[in-house]
């Protein structure tokens, strides 16, 4: 039986078919949410780049997770960003919970709009998620036995995408977590060596780190035939984040949720046990 604020509640899912998002979508289902996912594949669609399409999915949706394809550091997340908080406030919406990225300006450019659209808010600031290993960018790279990036030594607290889930959920359909911004990452520091020990230990086969010239790494995306936006972001992420600003755990799981953040070693552990990066 729902609840009243259940009943009362209608929660837009932008992104709600990503990595986030359609994890946010099933929980708040579970509970017994109203959910409208946000997806250029939904009735009604929503994309980006087709700002016509905004009003049809926000009106007559209370709250709203927004997550921003594929990174809020690409030129025009700013002005998306401002648009859409714009609208939601034209058109009632009491609540918005911003996934963001750490250590990146542009970033929290986009919090700032949040931050001061007069509508409740919640920040979830996110370190580079366990499951680009399994569900983005260097699944290929695992199950071809080399994690391939320009990567040296650096350090990175990679943080669960479930754990993010859970934090979004708690922020859209709980009062106290209204103008926090929780910055999300793993328990501890890693290179990608120490991630490719992991995944080796997991699989029973070795998968080896490789660093690689940046240039390289750039120019090998390119002729693969990514999409052009996600060759910008990979160049953006491995030249300019991944350079020890953000290398140093938080404690924003635990202040949100009230227990620790999840390991990539159990992550590891549980993705291997599902087959998924067994060798074909």
């Amino acid at each position: 039986m729902k609840t009243s604020n259940q009943t009362r509640q209608s929660i837009l899912v932008v992104g709600g078919t990503g990595k986030t998002g359609k994890r946010v979508v099933e929980q708040l289902k579970d509970c017994g949410y109203e959910v409208r996912v946000g997806s250029r594949s939904a009735i009604p669609s929503f994309d980006w780049n087709n700002e016509n399409n905004w009003e049809a999915c926000l009106s007559g949706v209370t709250s709203a997770y927004i997550t921003y394809s594929p990174d809020l550091a690409m030129p025009g997340a700013t002005d998306a960003i401002q648009a859409f908080t714009d609208l939601a406030k034209r058109l009632g919406v009491k609540r918005l919970v911003l996934l963001s990225g750490r250590g990146e300006a542009e970033a929290q450019a986009c919090e700032d709009i949040v931050k001061h659209s007069g509508l409740e808010w919640t920040i979830v600031r996110a370190s580079w998620f366990n499951q680009n290993f399994s569900e983005g960018a260097f699944i290929d790279m695992v199950l071809n036995g080399a994690i391939t990036l320009p990567a040296g030594n650096q350090v990175e607290p990679f943080v669960d995408v479930d754990d993010i889930a859970d934090v979004a959920v708690a922020a859209l359909t709980e009062d106290h977590h209204n103008g926090r911004i929780y910055e999300v990452t793993g328990p501890r520091l890693m290179t990608f060596a120490d991630v490719a020990n992991d995944l080796s230990q997991v699989t029973g086969r070795e998968i080896a780190f490789i660093d690689v010239p940046h240039t390289d790494f750039i120019a090998e995306i390119e002729n693969s035939g990514a999409p052009q936006d996600v060759v910008w972001m990979l160049d953006y992420l491995f030249a300019t984040v991944l350079d020890g600003r953000n290398a140093h755990v938080t404690d924003g799981v635990e202040k949100a949720l009230g227990r620790p953040a999840k390991d990539f070693a159990d992550y590891a552990r549980e993705t291997a046990a599902t087959g998924l990066w067994e060798s074909h």
